[in-house]
């Protein structure tokens, strides 16, 4: 079977000029987009992944501000900064970059974010709205997912969609919105007896596990979409959750990299553009098939 390549790159390239485009509007209004990320400490990966969000925004024309907080700095003085940020007029999304230093409680810290500005999608209000169905951020690597699968005219509704992986950024809400699209959804974890046959019986298996190459193609039916959320260094090299000979199996598959993480980041920064948006008044909803059907 020649498997497809999902190419994350390639459809957020589409989404990147939707949201130059908007943005352009936005300046005839007298706005000017604004993502702020504030990054606590010296972690390598994060600062490697704001840089490549710093990137796209100069890209689409979007403003980009990075706020550096030294590992030490205590709770309360990131919640000032996160209030400081909600109370800003020039601010339109706040992006809290994980992982914060084990003295600092993150869910607090999430929860202190106006959720109009919570582009990341993690408030709690904004996960009880996905949760019931109601329009409202959403988490950006799922949100990115259900694009890429839109862009190539991936069928989801009646499918049988397994997740492995049960976590709060990508397991939970990628099954609430493989709902929203009808789609008939199991959620595997580490507890999960015989996955291999439950995996087997997916029609689109999505996969974010931490584990570098741990699904092979004994898991995976013929015929599947396989997404990898993974992103592991091993011995310095990058590889996915998925090993790579599940390719001689499945119909679709994402690369690691080049996958899901680009449409991760254009997701934010469709978010910030909404939110901004929504500050003037004009509600777009979510353009999850702009760049249906411009891939082939």
């Amino acid at each position: 079977m020649l498997v497809v390549k999902l190419d994350g790159k390639k459809c957020a390239d589409v989404v990147h000029q939707s949201c130059k485009d908007r943005v352009q509007q936005l300046n005839e209004q007298g706005i000017q987009p604004k993502l702020v990320v504030i990054l606590v400490g010296d972690d390598k990966a994060s600062q490697v992944y704001v840089r490549n969000k710093q990137r796209v925004a100069e890209k689409i024309g979007l403003t980009s501000e990075t706020i550096l907080l030294p590992a030490d700095t205590t709770e309360e003085v990131l919640l000032e900064q996160i209030e400081s940020l909600n109370q800003a007029d020039d601010c339109h999304g706040i992006l809290l970059q994980f992982p914060l230093p084990a003295h600092i409680d993150g869910n607090r810290c999430l929860a202190a974010i106006d959720p109009n500005k919570d582009v990341d999608g993690f408030h709690p209000f904004n996960v009880g709205k996905l949760a019931i169905g109601e329009e409202g951020m959403k988490p950006c690597t799922p949100l990115g997912i259900i694009h890429l699968l839109h862009a190539y005219d991936i069928s989801i509704a009646g499918k049988h969609a397994v997740i492995v992986g049960r976590s709060n950024i990508v397991g939970k809400p990628m099954a609430q919105l493989l709902l929203a699209e009808n789609a008939t959804v199991t959620v595997c974890h580490s507890q999960t007896e015989n996955l291999a046959q439950i995996t087997k019986q997916a029609d689109i298996l999505i996969v974010a596990t931490g584990k570098s190459e741990w699904i092979t193609k004994d898991y995976v039916q013929t015929g599947a979409v396989v997404i990898d959320v993974g992103m592991n260094r091993v011995d310095g090299k990058l590889t996915g959750d998925v090993d790579k000979a599940v390719a001689e199996v499945a119909s679709f598959m994402t690369p690691v990299p080049g996958g899901v993480g680009p449409m991760t980041i254009a997701m934010l920064m469709q978010q910030t553009i909404q939110a901004a948006e929504r500050q003037v008044g004009y509600d777009r909803k979510d353009a999850n098939s702009e760049c249906a059907h411009e891939l082939y």
